[in-house]
């Protein structure tokens, strides 16, 4: 039948896309980026990472830095010089900043362990060492061969242990560079209490008896991720790489295969750079109204930078001024970053049906607020999404128990008309047309329903707060697959159920491809994440008990369109719906005073 043909095609259409989504980022991962080859000829003064800025450490290698300025040691990528590590502790973080460049090296997120099995273990959103190297690094260019510290530079420090006390609210680590013509700079970073993000300042002083004029760059140094992060190791894939926004764009993704192709220049008012990875990100913010020059660059064949450059500031003799930005380390909290930024929500990347995803999001949050279980918000916003599609769904699924019920004219139609095609649609129509049954009725609702699917597919996929939240029994984690297949294997079950309510197609081949659907649905979802396996589950359960009762009363001859036992329940879902918001409602509202008091 024609309609089982658009449902068959919508549903191969949907694995599709899953399937070119994942190869597309496989592909990306698996294969490397051209390299870049980097030339030692000397870079313009002008350009972002200048190899030789003058002054102390000014040098673009390990063997232009004085060795008696700094015990040159080797980080744990070849490409990074280390000086000394200073230690920062606080609530949310433990770092550590290296004194060559005041760079930030490493940064684990004491509130986000590695795994469920090392629970004591931070995440490392950014470190030097290992396979892979993620680090943000900051300095200052100067005009005229004025000297200025660079992310080459040695800086000193006071101390090399920092930790915020039950006491502090911020706590502050300062670096030092100095010159003898009497410039002084000082890089200091402020953390604060409860929060991802990091204020920067490069204040100089200027007692050299002339004017100081330069500008502060701020940029990250990644490495591409090694790990293949394929659709069967993990069930999705995600964008790893750099995004950036401005005046002309809000949110434009950047990967090391473009930076490799192309070098971005770009000038623009405000806006914003970031790294990005499933769930978590970190992102250079700059003062409002500022203007900077975006860049990338590929350093040593695979070293990608995503960096932005200020306007000049000018500083007179005797005076002091102040380079300040702002730098977010941590994860993907809508709610946080829309307050940090214009457009840095957007890094929580629900992708082309964002529109519908955002709601989504709130509603599964708010289900969250009262019942305090993600898996369980999870099942109460299925239920609340399935009464919303209620009416939809029960005209499709009446047009199904039609067609089920005139299979058996159909496939006499079918044999009395064989070798005549034009008579057998002919007498198909007429058959339609006196039973008032549309064919295409049982397909039309469910192809409305395929975009808020796939925009919860999204939600469930990018929160963080899914990340290591346990549901119940086995379920210890709902951004992982389940370990022991119950959930995938239950969804198969569900929709072989859902075959056996729908009306056969009448084409044996097509039946048998119809057939074959919900093993191969079974096996994709065995890697897909247990909050969204348990939504298939929850809709299917849903879908059956609704269908089962619809085909039953239109087999009995009991169905009609005026107000029946199944319009009954839709306005008591609909009573049922309203007390739910109200609940929440309340919950929300008192949980926002508890935090207002």
């Amino acid at each position: 039948m024609e309609n089982q043909r658009l449902i068959l095609f919508v549903a191969l259409i949907f694995v599709l896309f899953l399937l070119w989504q994942n190869w597309t980022e496989f592909r990306i991962q698996r294969y490397p980026i051209p390299t870049v080859t980097v030339s030692d000829k000397s870079i313009n003064q002008t350009d972002v990472t200048p190899p030789n800025l003058g002054g102390n450490g000014g040098g673009g290698a390990a063997g232009d830095i004085p060795t008696a300025a700094i015990s040159i040691a080797k980080s744990g990528d070849p490409n990074l010089i280390s000086g000394q590590r200073v230690h920062v502790e606080t609530d949310l973080f433990e770092a550590e900043i290296d004194t060559v460049g005041g760079d930030l090296r490493i940064v684990g997120l004491r509130t986000y362990p590695d795994s469920i099995q090392q629970s004591n273990q931070p995440f490392q959103l950014m470190k030097d060492n290992g396979a892979e190297v993620f680090i943000a690094q900051s300095g200052l260019v100067t005009l005229d061969n004025i000297p200025a510290p660079n992310h080459y530079t040695q800086f000193s420090t006071d101390q090399t242990e920092y930790r915020l006390s039950d006491s502090q609210e911020i706590l502050e680590v300062k670096l030092y560079w100095s010159d003898a013509t009497g410039i002084k700079v000082i890089k200091d970073y402020k953390f604060k209490r409860g929060s991802f993000l990091i204020e920067l300042n490069q204040i100089v002083e200027n007692s050299s008896g002339v004017d100081w004029q330069g500008r502060q760059y701020r940029q990250f140094q990644r490495t591409p991720p090694e790990t293949t992060n394929s659709y069967f190791s993990s069930g999705v894939v995600t964008y790893t790489g750099a995004v950036i926004s401005s005046a002309e764009k809000r949110y434009e993704k950047i990967s090391f295969e473009d930076i490799a192709k192309k070098e971005l220049s770009k000038s623009t008012r405000d806006g914003w750079i970031a790294m990005i990875q499933h769930y978590f990100l970190s992102a250079w913010i700059p003062n409002t109204g500022e203007v900077n020059d975006f860049y990338t660059r590929v350093i040593n064949g695979n070293h990608y930078l995503l960096g932005m450059r200020s306007s000049v500031q000018n500083i007179h003799s005797g005076a002091s001024g102040n380079f300040s930005t702002k730098l977010y380390v941590g994860p993907k909290l809508p709610d946080v970053l829309e307050g940090i930024a214009p457009n840095l929500q957007l890094t929580v990347d629900y992708g082309a049906l964002t529109i519908i995803a955002e709601p989504l999001f709130w509603l599964l949050k708010l289900m969250h607020a009262l019942i305090g279980n993600w898996g369980w918000a999870i099942i109460f916003l299925t239920i609340t999404i399935k009464l919303g599609f209620y009416k939809l769904s029960e005209t499709s699924y009446r047009s199904m128990a039609n067609m089920r019920r005139l299979a058996p004219d159909l496939a006499r139609i079918k044999s009395l008309y064989s070798g005549d095609k034009q008579r057998m649609n002919q007498e198909m129509m007429a058959l339609y047309k006196k039973e008032k049954v549309n064919p295409l009725g049982g397909c039309l609702p469910i192809l409305v329903q395929i975009p808020v699917f796939i925009a919860l597919y999204w939600v469930l996929v990018e929160s963080v707060q899914l990340r290591q939240a346990p549901f119940m029994l086995w379920i210890k984690d709902m951004s992982v697959p389940d370990p022991y297949y119950f959930l995938p294997l239950i969804m198969g079950g569900t929709m072989l159920v859902q075959q056996k309510l729908s009306p056969a197609p009448p084409d044996p081949i097509q039946s048998k491809v119809m057939m074959a659907l919900p093993i191969v649905f079974t096996l994709m979802f065995l890697w897909f994440p247990a909050g969204l396996v348990l939504y298939w589950v929850i809709n299917n359960m849903l879908s059956i008990a609704q269908q089962w009762i619809i085909t039953k009363r239109v087999e009995l001859g009991v169905d009609s369109n005026k107000k029946s036992c199944s319009d009954s329940f839709y306005l008591e879902a609909k009573k049922l719906i309203s007390l739910v918001n109200k609940m929440l409602y309340k919950s929300v509202h008192d949980k926002f005073n508890k935090i207002k008091k």
